[in-house]
């Protein structure tokens, strides 16, 4: 979306006349969420030094995304969710955000479901003792915040299919909140089907009151949360390009394609292979 102007708010754009990046956190009541949000934006000024980059919030923490747009007037940015799917955040609360604002803006599709999050969820999973080669009776618990929002089920339901493809194990997606499965009976309905070895995989953007529930319900191992991991810094900087170059994501996130040709057997498969998880009760959308 893009609101006409004439002079730019300060630090509102590169000298070659690039947007400045506004990273859009949900905020969270954990000081840690906060602290590491902010390491990943150091993250990202350390790969593009000539870029603004702007921290903005939802909800919880400071500085709100208002605060933050209007302090660049009516410049030029590109407002990336720092979110891992669609949902109503990334639907409407955004979008509605940016066009009340005298900024200029263009608005980013979310970080998943993309490759480069693989990458660092095996990286964490590693990291936590996950082996190099797949262990026998292994399967991992991608644990989300949860939505009642289809789309983000879908978009995490395909994260799951690309980290499955990658550690060649059953993943399962299950949810801390507003969805099912949970992430106990994610587990329990794995053991039940001869897993022994479960490991959780934290979806969560930063540390919090969510991921640490998540982690304790692991029988085996648990992954740290994405955080600052360097995927991350170049997964913003990629939905960044994309928005500014292209005009907008078109909300398909990339990744999603690559998995939609087996997204939906992998699914069916899934349900077959793990009845107790299909026969969770789905919430209404919101």
């Amino acid at each position: 979306m893009t609101v006409t102007s004439g002079t730019s708010g300060p630090h509102a754009a590169t000298p070659d006349g690039a947007p400045a990046l506004v990273v859009v956190a949900h905020g969270s009541r954990d000081p840690r969420a906060l602290s590491t949000v902010r390491a990943l934006l150091d993250r990202v000024r350390a790969l593009r030094p000539a870029l603004p980059v702007h921290l903005g919030h939802i909800e919880l923490n400071e500085p709100p995304l208002p605060d933050t747009l209007a302090a660049l007037g009516d410049g030029r940015a590109v407002l990336v969710p720092l979110l891992l799917s669609r949902g109503h955040h990334v639907k409407r609360d955004i979008p509605e955000t940016a066009a009340a604002s005298p900024a200029r803006t263009r608005v980013a599709a979310p970080l998943g479901p993309h490759p480069l999050l693989v990458d660092a969820l095996h990286d964490r999973l590693t990291e936590a003792g996950w082996p190099t080669r797949a262990p026998r009776g292994g399967a991992v618990v991608l644990a989300s915040a949860g939505s009642r929002d289809p789309d983000s089920k879908a978009d995490t339901a395909r994260a799951a299919t690309l980290l499955a493809d990658r550690l060649g194990v059953p993943v399962v997606p299950a949810y801390a909140s507003a969805a099912a499965p949970t992430v106990p009976e994610a587990v329990r309905a794995l053991t039940a089907r001869g897993h022994r070895r479960v490991a959780v995989a934290s979806y969560f953007t930063a540390p919090g009151r969510f991921a640490t529930e998540c982690a304790a319900a692991a029988p085996w191992i648990a992954a740290l949360p994405l955080g600052t991991h360097p995927a991350m810094a170049r997964l913003l900087l990629h939905r960044y390009d994309r928005a500014w170059t292209t005009g907008g994501e078109d909300h398909v996130p990339e990744g999603a394609r690559e998995a939609s040709a087996c997204g939906s057997a992998a699914l069916a498969r899934a349900a077959t292979t793990y009845p107790a998880l299909a026969r969770q009760p789905h919430p209404a959308p919101a």
